[in-house]
Order: structure tokens, then C-alpha cells, then sequence
């Protein structure tokens, strides 16, 4: 708290064994309003342990038995203005996907992200917010009615604590954990240079299914390029459900747990 969850800041504190004062700890304690996992606790999710720089402390708000979701956790991102296909495909198969009890993460941006947990609320599911502001502050406000209800009934997250603003990096880097906390990627809707991209790659650093909606060649989107260099296409939610499944049924069957190095933690 006291390094408003600044990664680095907070590394070179503990480096430094930078002490804190019995006043600076009930300080910090009385300001919290949220509930928090740390690094160190035994329920921290272990998918978080493999990331890049993983967040010592998770602020949250919700359901915190949701972070381990036993079925499937997919998360679905896109453009924050999304056209008409994108927002009409989005709601379809986001609502075949939670009928199958799979859990949807995204990141409570406008656009497709605001809409995935809606539809994922709507129709019954579950689903998890990850914020790039402070764990109390709704942003962008237009998401003020799905942060509430997801407060209470589902789960929000950030490792940014209490009111803290969110910069322009925040952003980006909070799209490691969208990648880390779940099992595939999907990306229905993506425009050049944009921060859906960014979750891809954290994606594939850890080894993860990326799935894309395919778009018509003369509108610009980076759909497509993903799935010539190898995404798995998506045309409905079975194409997911059906590749979700073999990946279990090779997990079980035929491979052995596999951790990453501890370099990569």
C-alpha cells in the first residue's frame, strides 16, 4: 500500500529489508476496505506464481473462491470499440460458454471486456475482473452498475490498492495476470498495436490456447494475422468447448503435470 502497488518499488523494498513502522502497519491496515491475498499465504492461486513478476499482494472484492474456479477459466478480450459483429458474436458465444460453467476473466474495460462480464452475469455464469486502477476505483465509470454487481456477487481483483488512479501503464501490465489466471485466451475482437495484443503474448509466454474470431479480410483487425500465425480459429463456442476438452483429456491421459522453471516465477 504504502508504494501503491508498484511491482518494482515494492521488490526493492523487500531487497533492501526496508522496515515499516508499528504506525505505518495500522495505518495501512485501518485504510483497507478490501480483502487481500499475498505471495507468501497458502491460497495464493498458484497459476499467478508463474507469471512475469507476479503481484505480491491481490486486492479483492467478491467471491475469492472463484480465483480457483475447478472447470474451465478462459479469458475473453477485445477492442474497446467494437463493431457490430464483434459485440453480436461476443454475446453468443459468451453465453454458450458460461451455460458450460466456464468462467470468463477480463478486464472490466469498455467494450468487449464490459461486455463479457455482462453477459457472463446475465446468463448465469461466473466471471472475474481484473482492474488497472486501484481495487475501489471504478473505472472507466460507465462500468459503475457491472462493478457492483460484481462486487458482491462475483469477483474483482487488482493489485493496485484502495483509490489509486490508473496511469497508462497500468493497463498493459495488468494483462498479465488476465493471461495468468486463466487457462486459454480468446480474442474476439483486436485492432493494431492494442493492448488485447499484449495479453496474447503473456499468453504465449506461458503456453497458453489462443482463440480468434475470425473478420471479414477488408476491415482492419488483427484477428486474422493472429490465426495465420497459428491462433485456433473460433467460430462458435463449441470450437472452444471442444479444444478446451482434448487439452484436458491430453492432460489426463497421456501427459504429466509439467511446472515451469523457477527461473520463469
Amino acid at each position: 500500500m504504502k508504494y501503491a502497488g508498484d511491482w518494482n518499488r515494492i521488490y526493492e523494498a523487500i531487497k533492501s529489508k526496508e522496515p515499516a513502522t508499528p504506525e505505518e502497519i495500522t495505518a495501512s491496515i485501518a485504510k483497507m476496505t478490501s480483502g487481500a491475498i499475498t505471495i507468501i499465504d497458502d491460497d495464493y492461486p498458484e497459476r499467478l506464481k508463474r507469471i512475469y513478476k507476479p503481484p505480491f499482494v491481490l486486492f479483492y472484492h467478491g467471491d475469492k473462491s472463484l480465483l480457483y474456479h475447478p472447470k474451465h477459466v478462459l479469458a475473453v478480450i477485445g477492442s474497446r470499440q467494437p463493431s457490430l459483429y464483434g459485440q453480436h458474436m461476443t454475446k453468443a458465444i459468451v453465453k454458450d460458454l458460461v451455460a458450460e460453467d466456464v468462467l470468463i476473466i477480463s478486464g472490466l474495460a469498455k467494450g468487449i471486456d464490459h461486455l463479457s462480464h455482462q453477459m457472463a452475469i446475465e446468463h448465469g455464469g461466473k466471471t472475474i475482473a481484473v482492474l488497472g486502477s486501484g481495487i475501489d476505483r471504478i473505472y472507466p465509470l460507465e462500468t459503475t452498475d457491472t462493478y457492483k454487481v460484481m462486487k458482491k456477487k462475483q469477483l474483482i481483483v487488482s493489485e493496485y490498492p484502495g483509490d489509486t488512479v490508473p496511469s497508462k501503464d497500468n493497463f498493459p501490465w495488468r494483462n498479465r495476470i488476465i493471461a495468468g489466471l486463466s487457462e486459454s485466451v480468446f480474442v474476439t475482437e483486436a485492432r493494431k498495436r492494442s493492448g488485447t495484443l499484449i495479453t496474447v503474448g503473456y499468453a504465449l509466454y506461458l503456453g497458453k490456447d489462443v482463440f480468434v474470431l475470425p473478420h471479414p479480410a477488408n476491415i482492419e483487425n488483427s484477428g486474422n494475422r493472429l490465426i495465420r500465425d497459428g491462433a485456433i480459429l473460433v467460430e462458435s463456442a463449441a470450437d472452444i468447448l471442444e479444444e478446451m476438452g482434448k487439452v484436458v483429456r491430453e492432460c489426463e491421459e497421456e501427459k504429466p503435470a509439467q511446472q515451469l522453471p523457477k527461473s520463469f516465477i
